[in-house]
C-alpha cells in the first residue's frame, strides 16, 4: 500500500523522519503481497516469501512510539531473511492517540491469527510461527508472547507463537521504568493500563526469547531488555541476547537488515534451533 493512501497520522518529529526515508528507500524493490483483517487501512499484513522456505515464520511489529509507523517500513529486513529461508511479515495496527491500549494490541493479535490462516499458501509452517518487533513493535510482540488467553479466543493453539525476537523492545510501563514521557497509547492517567500493557508484569508463558538492543540504546530500554531477560529466566524461560555494538535505537532497526550484520544470520539460525 502507498504511504499516501493511508489515512493521516501524528506528524513525524524530526528525530524519526530520517529513519522513515532510510527504511522506505532500503525496502524499494523489495516484493510482497499484502493483505487486510480488518475494514481500518492500518489493519493489513505484507508478506514476503523465500524463495526456498524453510518453514520458519517471523511476523514482525513496526515501531513508532504507538503513534507512528506504517507496516512498509519494516519491508527492508524481508532479504536478509528470504535469503535464509525464513517467510517475513509485517503487521500493521491502528496507532494512539485515536486507538488506544489494548485496542492497538488486539489488532496485532488479529493480523496474526490472519497470517496464520494464510502462511501455509506462502510456504511458511503455522507450526513454526515466531514474532518480533522494533521498540513499540518490540513491546507488542513480547506482550504477545508472554500472555494467554487471546489464542484460544483466536481459535489458536496455547504455543502458537513460537519464539520471540524483539530489538529495542519496551517491556514495562509501570512507576520506575526510566520512560521520561508516558505513552500516549496509554490513555489517560488513570485508565490503569500500566500494569496490564507491561510484558514483564505478565509472564505467564515462556516460549524462547532472542532480545537485542543497541550499545548506545536509549539508557532505560537497556535497562528494560536486561530485566526482561531476568524476569523470563526467573520464570524457566530460554533467554538469549544480543547487543548490536555502537548502535542507537533507530541504527538497532536498520542492522536488522544487513544480511552480513549479526543480528539477520543469527535470528535466522536462532528460529531453526527452536525444534
Amino acid at each position: 500500500m502507498r504511504i499516501e493512501d493511508y489515512p493521516p497520522q501524528e506528524p513525524l518529529s524530526d528525530f524519526a523522519r530520517p529513519y522513515h526515508e532510510e527504511v522506505l528507500r532500503r525496502a524499494g524493490g523489495v516484493d510482497y503481497e499484502e493483505f487486510r483483517y480488518g475494514a481500518n487501512p492500518y489493519q493489513s499484513v505484507l508478506v514476503a516469501q523465500a524463495a526456498d522456505p524453510a518453514g520458519d515464520v517471523l511476523a514482525f511489529i513496526h515501531g513508532g512510539g504507538w503513534t507512528n509507523g506504517y507496516k512498509e517500513w519494516m519491508a527492508f529486513m524481508a532479504p536478509a531473511l528470504n535469503a535464509r529461508g525464513v517467510t517475513f511479515a509485517s503487521i500493521g495496527y491502528r496507532l494512539a492517540p485515536g486507538t488506544l491500549f489494548p485496542d492497538g494490541f488486539h489488532d496485532v493479535l488479529d493480523g496474526f491469527a490472519a497470517l496464520r490462516g494464510r502462511i501455509g499458501g506462502v510456504g511458511g509452517d503455522p507450526g513454526r510461527m515466531f514474532v518480533g518487533g522494533h521498540s513499540a513493535g518490540g513491546h507488542y510482540s513480547a506482550l504477545m508472547a508472554v500472555t494467554d488467553g487471546w489464542q484460544a479466543a483466536r481459535g489458536l493453539p496455547p504455543d502458537a507463537v513460537r519464539g520471540c525476537l524483539p530489538v529495542s523492545g519496551v517491556f514495562d510501563f509501570r512507576p520506575g521504568n526510566g520512560m521520561s514521557v508516558r505513552p500516549r497509547f496509554l490513555g489517560p492517567e488513570d485508565s490503569g493500563a500500566e500494569t496490564p500493557a507491561s510484558p514483564v508484569a505478565n509472564i505467564a508463558r515462556t516460549p524462547p526469547f532472542l532480545l537485542a538492543w543497541g550499545s548506545a540504546d536509549f539508557p532505560h530500554l537497556r535497562t528494560q531488555g536486561q530485566a526482561m531477560a531476568d524476569a523470563l529466566e526467573a520464570a524457566g524461560g530460554s533467554v538469549e541476547t544480543m547487543i548490536l555494538d555502537g548502535c542507537d535505537h533507530l541504527e538497532a532497526s536498520l542492522e536488522t537488515g544487513n544480511p552480513d550484520g549479526p543480528w539477520a544470520p543469527r535470528a535466522a539460525a536462532w528460529m531453526r534451533e527452536q525444534g
